[in-house]
């Protein structure tokens, strides 16, 4: 090769400078594309904050706020029914009648003897401001009127024993008698339900009771309404713990206006005990299992995937309270963790979305 030869094939300085860039750009992209072909493609989604409830389900049975079976005190037959079974009663209404000829007259008796008491009394007043009789017969006659007085009110009592009385406002059921029914003491007569307000009946575990308290709200819902819950309160617990059962019996109240509830039915309880305003939630599928009941998730950082260890709460829909070990807006992988080591470079399927 001569020398004029070798000038000709050397380049310009700009033109090599130019054929440099292009060839370390093409081995760039051809890098680029190699690392892309070497991460691991994976779904993600956001850690989320959301309120949680901390909360225990139970089953339970309604009752009424108050439940009487009304019984006569006296035997007598049944003169007259004053009320329509499945009706409202309204407290002091006047149910059933018995036969009340013997004590109506008794009264009457004891009201005249009453009368003339107070006659006799007044007349002895005056005559013993006058001095015409001495203290100890006005005293004997102010007695006998006191006697008279007492004798209308037992002759009263027994006239009213005749006549039974709604205890309270409610509802009348089915009436097991009949006008011209001879009852004796304590026959069933009617039984009077209290729904406007309902009581549900429901028992825990012994290992809630230190956790459970008066006024906790509580929902429940039942198989004869679907879709639709009711919100109560703790009213009662029972002291005691049944031996057998190990379980505490608590008792909690509902409106119920509509009278849409009805005593007997079946219930599901759900009781809040405690709601959480900052709750971490994961999906369940973003959790791996690790040996000694220990957990962790693959968090995605700088398009990375870093073994996190955390430490988990309450499990609600599919979704796990986070306690311990990521931050709010933390994206952590739920699908393509066996494929995933410390540090592998990761690719997301979709853009990461909040916790469903």
């Amino acid at each position: 090769m001569t020398p004029n030869t070798s000038r000709r094939l050397l380049l310009p300085v700009p033109k090599l400078m130019f054929v440099l860039s292009m060839v370390l750009a093409a081995c760039l992209a051809l890098v680029g594309e190699v690392r892309a072909q070497q991460s691991v493609r994976v779904e993600a989604v956001q850690v989320q904050v959301r309120t949680l409830a901390d909360d225990v389900s139970a089953v339970g049975t309604l009752l009424s706020n108050e439940s009487v079976l009304l019984r006569p005190e006296v035997a007598g037959r049944i003169a007259a029914i004053h009320f329509r079974e499945g009706a409202p009663v309204r407290r002091g209404d006047l149910l059933v009648e018995l036969d009340a000829a013997v004590q109506r007259a008794e009264l009457q008796q004891a009201e005249a003897n009453l009368r003339l008491s107070e006659s006799n009394y007044r007349r002895n007043l005056e005559l013993f401001e006058r001095k015409f009789v001495t203290q100890s017969m006005l005293d004997t006659v102010s007695a006998e009127r006191e006697v008279a007085r007492a004798g209308v009110e037992v002759a009263r009592a027994r006239f009213e024993r005749t006549r039974i009385r709604a205890p309270f406002d409610a509802v009348a059921s089915l009436r097991s008698v009949s006008p011209g029914d001879y009852v004796k003491e304590g026959d069933a007569l009617v039984r009077l339900e209290d729904i406007a307000v309902l009581k549900a009946d429901f028992r825990l575990p012994e290992t809630y009771v230190a956790r459970i308290r008066q006024g906790q709200p509580l929902e429940l819902v039942s198989d004869v309404l679907p879709g639709e819950r009711f919100r109560a309160t703790v009213d009662a617990i029972d002291p005691l713990v049944d031996a057998q059962g190990r379980s505490v019996v608590l008792r909690a109240s509902l409106p119920n206006p509509a009278g849409r509830l009805r005593p007997g039915m079946f219930v599901r309880v759900r009781l809040i005990l405690d709601e959480r305003p900052s709750a971490l939630l994961v999906p369940e599928e973003a959790l791996v299992p690790a040996p000694g009941n220990t957990h962790f998730v693959y968090q995605v950082v700088d398009g990375k995937a870093l073994r996190v260890p955390v430490r988990i709460g309450l499990r609600r829909d599919a979704q796990v309270e986070v306690v311990e070990g990521l931050a709010p807006g933390a994206v952590v992988v739920t699908a393509g963790q066996l494929k995933l080591r410390e540090g592998t470079a990761v690719r997301l399927a979709e853009p990461s979305g909040g916790v469903q």
